[in-house]
């Protein structure tokens, strides 16, 4: 290698180190890593939905990743992944949505958390539903502020 390639190597892998290090200890991205609900509320706009949470029936039995990662460990840290990198992106430019508005994939995943915690009264409530001209039932369509009750 030339040593112009080098110095462009050197100066990547300390942007790497540099931006890593910044997400990771100021940034507080460590945390991310973890089940503690805290963790959602270091962005400021989540501190409401964090606070809603904690009043809601849901805080003594779902943490934020019961509901909003799907189970298995490399489901889960790749949606915490891609979550974290489009979060982060999105308050960093700040081109976020005021209200925010969960994805059609985060909503899927949380919908199947819904399904699996509930089975027994989706199961009996679903064949009702299965023809409502409504493309079938959603938990969320009644029960949107169910984990973070305003």
């Amino acid at each position: 290698m030339t040593s112009r390639l080098l110095s462009i190597a050197a100066v990547l892998v300390g942007l790497v180190i540099g931006i890593g290090g910044y997400t990771f200890v100021y940034a507080k991205g460590y945390s991310y890593l973890t089940n503690d609900p805290a963790a959602c509320a270091n962005c400021h706009i989540m501190r409401d939905h964090f606070r809603a949470w904690t009043r809601s029936s849901h805080h003594a039995v779902a943490v934020c990743n019961d509901c909003h990662t799907p189970p298995g460990l490399i489901p889960k840290y790749m949606t915490k992944a891609q979550n974290g990198f489009w979060h982060s992106f999105y308050f960093t430019t700040g081109r976020y949505p005021d209200p925010l508005r969960i994805t059609s994939r985060n909503h899927d995943v949380a919908e199947r958390t819904c399904r699996k915690c509930h089975t027994e009264l989706t199961g009996s409530i679903d064949p009702a539903h299965a023809d409502d001209g409504r493309g079938g039932l959603s938990c969320t369509r009644c029960h949107n502020e169910v984990g973070h009750l305003e």
